[in-house]
């Protein structure tokens, strides 16, 4: 018995090898998605960042261009993504009093959607973040690294609830 179509994984071939998924049938629609994550940090890590004294430099800019990049070159990162016209990244940082709030949203008008660019994007540029502090906080972790909303395709709209 074979399953509905939209239960088995697209990845998959019947044998259980995986491939990368044939999308040239697709129309191309406008699509978004939306990811996030955090950077926990030390107070003298988020004191440096809120003073400026970082001793790498602007970490939170290096951050938000090392996210901006990393969205461009996923599929040269993940294995099965498409390589995609990645039309617009918006990287942005938040500094909270226990770290640094990450947040992504990748747009296109392509076959496939933009969910693993917006992770990609919210993961490298935790580990730039990181990559920066490092001096100051040894102990930095990202943490919660999810996807929060994507629109367009044929699976519609969602978001996080």
């Amino acid at each position: 018995m074979t399953e509905p179509e939209d239960t088995r994984l697209s990845h998959l071939r019947p044998d259980g090898s995986a491939h990368m998924v044939d999308v040239s049938a697709k129309e191309v629609t406008i699509r978004s998605a939306s990811a996030a994550g955090r950077v926990l940090l030390s107070a003298a890590a988020v004191a440096a960042l809120r003073e400026g004294t970082v001793p790498k430099g602007d970490a939170l800019s290096v951050a938000r261009i090392a996210g901006i990049q990393a969205a461009k070159r996923t599929p040269d990162l993940i294995p099965l993504a498409h390589p995609i016209g990645v039309h617009a990244v918006e990287v942005d940082l938040t500094v909270a009093d226990d770290g640094v709030d990450l947040s992504a949203t990748v747009r296109t008008a392509d076959r496939t959607g933009v969910e693993m660019e917006a992770l990609t994007a919210v993961t490298v540029g935790a580990l730039a973040l990181i990559d920066m502090v490092k001096a100051v906080d040894r102990h930095a972790r990202i943490t919660d690294v999810r996807v929060t909303a994507k629109s367009g395709g044929r699976s519609g709209d969602w978001v996080q609830p």
